[in-house]
């Protein structure tokens, strides 16, 4: 303490070594403060691993999402040529148009609510030349088999899935109308019940045919 006394009064060296304890005291309460902070005690960092435990638990108790159903595929010509259901003439109709491509129109959805996982199955049988629907059936799994639950054989028809519901459109033609220009169609909706389908309602819709059967008229003569 000698080199704190020389020149200065008692009293002004014991104001010094106060002065020198408190700022010693200072500096060993920060590096107790910041060793604590380092070795995770109740610092501002401890609130770190507590947040990200809060955001996993919101994160873990939110619904996922569930994956979506993807259909069983199906040979669906296979299916049909081995239907007892099926026509002979429809069975006919169903050969390749090009190598390997058959003229068939497949849809999957949810139309009977079968206890299975399978969907049901759409299949309209179609003509290669000018794509006239000539059968169109539902197919729903029953015990590990589809089963034929629906068919219609009067072409030209088209069968779809609407919203749960069978959609069977019937066109119509009158005499002298070509096949490719009918002069209006039935459109028919069936709902599942009891085991089989029941006509719910149909609309019938008359086409135009002025628009393309319009004469042309004749080109003036040149003055």
């Amino acid at each position: 303490m000698r080199g704190l006394t020389v020149g200065r009064s008692p009293g002004d060296a014991r104001r010094s070594t106060q002065a020198a304890s408190t700022a010693v005291a200072v500096f060993v309460a920060l590096g107790l403060s910041l060793s604590g902070c380092a070795a995770g005690g109740t610092g501002a960092r401890d609130e770190g691993p507590a947040h990200a435990d809060a955001v996993a638990g919101a994160a873990s108790s939110s619904p996922a999402a569930s994956p979506s159903k993807v259909p069983d595929r199906v040979d669906a010509v296979r299916l049909v040529k081995a239907d007892p259901k099926v026509s002979p003439e429809v069975k006919r109709e169903l050969k390749p148009c090009v190598a390997d491509e058959y003229p068939v129109d497949v849809s999957y959805g949810e139309l009977t609510g079968g206890s299975g996982s399978a969907e049901d199955v759409v299949v309209n049988v179609l003509t290669c030349g000018d794509a006239v629907g000539v059968g169109s059936y539902v197919y729903r799994e029953e015990d590990g088999a589809y089963q034929n639950v629906f068919r219609a054989e009067e072409p030209p028809v088209y069968a779809e899935i609407d919203r749960g519901d069978l959609v069977v459109t019937k066109q119509v033609y009158e005499k002298g109308d070509p096949v490719s220009s009918p002069s209006g169609e039935n459109v028919i909706t069936y709902r599942w019940a009891s085991g089989r389908f029941d006509e719910e309602f149909r609309t019938h819709n008359d086409y135009s045919n002025a628009a393309g059967n319009m004469p042309t008229p004749a080109p003036e003569p040149e003055s």
